[in-house]
């Protein structure tokens, strides 16, 4: 008989091993110190639990949930319309877990110091296993504020949403354990313009009739949705249930699910609504200000995740680097691979800062200044997440552009933040609405900064370069992204400067506001400690 070992044509070498089962929390120094750093040492426990889930079994359940992606079931086999979506147990799975760790409503359940950091730490963490189920998740959590504008409908309605149980059940919302919610904002016509939205809602005995249309539909498998329609008095929101309290459908009908970039394991569509019934929620023609309190907490998710999607692809880079070889050595221990990764690291440990500093202004209902870190970290933050991202895929080479890894994923997930709950120009937009309409947002401004000054020459330098471009009134919204762009590394460098670490902010400052780099990732001046700043990111 021949010898089969004469077809062995290699040996599998120079490959990292899996990583998987480590915990996501206790290993990312800069998470755990900028929650304790803003109030959140009292969540480490639970952190920690979730962080073990995450680097563990709901990483390999959004590989299954995004390698199975929802169908519509438009009608049953007989030809009754049903407009449901169906989706892979997976995807079930996760939410259960996130659901049961208070992803979606801890701070609202356990209303104590810091809730928001906390709950905004989990956000962080589920975005690396899993990014498209964090939709229904910031939703459901988002939605709270809302609600409360309606005292009637918040009390039926906010106990299930809160709940730390996931009901995937066909039911009405009274007969389930727990309830999530969706949002219908944009139509064909308007997208972000929402002031032209053309569905009509019409008073009724009960509630409201709506017939319309919503472009964006988001989680059509929601048990309600906060939508926005044009009623006698102007624009307003309105809470629309998938079912009526009787158990039948309510009159909305699923066109098509969007076919996305990324998001996978998620769905959302188009849809009509042909009379579906509704219920108002705040003061009628006041819907735009009703649902704006919704769109600031989802905004903060949208920089949250973008951090965490970053650190998720910096994590894949270091893994990588430490585990194999090119031309004779290690890749994490020659020079240009230490920059890019170290560059990295500094840019994830800031994005980091500045979403748990935002979430901390939002705990204390801090408005002015809530409003300004939300809209400015949410621009900037998730413009930085597609750099970063493709540059992690870069340090695998060829293995992070195949579906294998998970780096093919989260860069397609990466420009979603950006794109959702308001692009670029719109936040740019709102930072200048905010500091031209109210004085207690600069005020806000300059007392974050201006805590540090006397620190550091060069942030002080930059600091009143800034003051002096908001003065200028001159072509200001034409330089607005600029001017966020600078607001933005001034609050990462001041939380960076005040949390005392050594040596990030000198790194941080020098790099980002003292020109000691390029444009691109890995080019750093030299002279930093880069395995230092490595290894700080991700623990040898």
């Amino acid at each position: 008989m021949s010898d089969p070992s004469r077809f062995a044509t290699h040996a599998v070498e120079n490959q990292p091993p899996p990583l998987a089962d480590y915990n996501a929390y206790s290993l990312d120094t800069a998470l755990s110190q900028a929650v304790a750093r803003e109030g959140g040492s009292w969540g480490d426990s639970r952190l920690s639990a979730y962080g073990e889930l995450v680097g563990g079994e709901l990483l390999e359940l959004g590989f299954a949930a995004n390698e199975n992606k929802p169908r519509l079931k438009a009608f049953d086999r007989y030809g009754h319309r049903l407009d449901e979506v169906d989706f892979h147990p997976a995807y079930h799975r996760i939410m259960h877990l996130a659901m049961q760790h208070g992803v979606h409503s801890l701070a609202w359940r356990e209303p104590r110091e810091s809730a928001q950091v906390v709950r905004s730490a989990l956000a962080y963490l589920h975005y690396q296993a899993d990014a498209g189920s964090c939709c229904p998740l910031t939703m459901t959590y988002a939605a709270v504020p809302a609600l409360r504008h309606a005292p009637e409908v918040a009390a039926q309605w906010l106990p299930r949403i809160t709940s730390f149980d996931y009901d995937a059940r066909l039911l009405p919302a009274a007969q389930k354990r727990g309830c999530t919610l969706g949002m219908g904002m944009t139509e064909k016509q308007g997208g972000s313009d929402v002031r032209v939205n053309a569905s009509r809602a019409t008073a009724t005995a009960d509630g409201y009739s709506i017939v319309g249309h919503k472009w964006f539909f988001s989680a059509p498998m929601s048990d309600a949705w906060l939508v926005l329609a044009q009623a006698d008095a102007g624009l307003s929101c309105f809470l629309m249930p998938k079912l009526l309290p009787d158990g039948s459908r309510n009159a909305i009908r699923i066109q098509r699910l969007k076919d996305k970039l990324g998001d996978w394991s998620n769905a959302s569509s188009e849809v009509e609504f042909q009379g579906a019934w509704a219920q108002r929620i705040g003061t009628e023609g006041r819907g735009v200000a009703t649902i704006l309190e919704m769109v600031a907490l989802t905004r903060l998710d949208c920089m949250t995740g973008s951090a965490g999607l970053m650190r998720q692809a910096l994590v894949q880079a270091i893994h990588h680097a430490r585990h194999r070889r090119a031309f004779g050595r290690l890749l994490v221990d020659q020079p240009l691979m230490q920059n890019v990764l170290a560059d990295m690291a500094l840019e994830v440990e800031a994005a980091t800062a500045l979403a748990m500093r935002a979430a901390r202004a939002v705990d204390e209902k801090d408005g002015a200044l809530g409003r300004l870190l939300t809209a400015v970290g949410k621009y900037w933050n998730c413009k930085r997440a597609p750099v970063l991202v493709n540059e992690a895929q870069e340090c695998l080479g060829g293995a992070g552009y195949v579906e294998e890894s998970i780096l093919p994923r989260l860069y397609r997930q990466a420009p979603l933040n950006s794109i959702w709950e308001g692009s670029g120009n719109v936040q740019c937009l709102d930072v200048l609405r905010a500091l031209s309409r109210e004085e207690s947002t600069r005020e806000a401004l300059f007392a974050e900064l201006s805590g540090v000054r006397g620190a550091d020459a060069v942030f002080d330098r930059e600091a009143m370069a800034l003051m002096a471009d908001l003065d200028d009134a001159s072509t200001l919204e034409q330089r607005s992204r600029a001017l966020v762009e600078r607001m933005a590394l001034l609050f990462q460098a001041a939380i960076l400067m005040r949390a005392g670490v050594s040596p990030v902010a000198e790194a941080f400052i020098a790099s980002r506001l003292g020109g000691g780099r390029g444009q691109a990732f890995g080019s750093l001046s030299g002279g930093w400690p880069f395995q230092a700043l490595i290894d700080r990111a991700w623990p040898a």
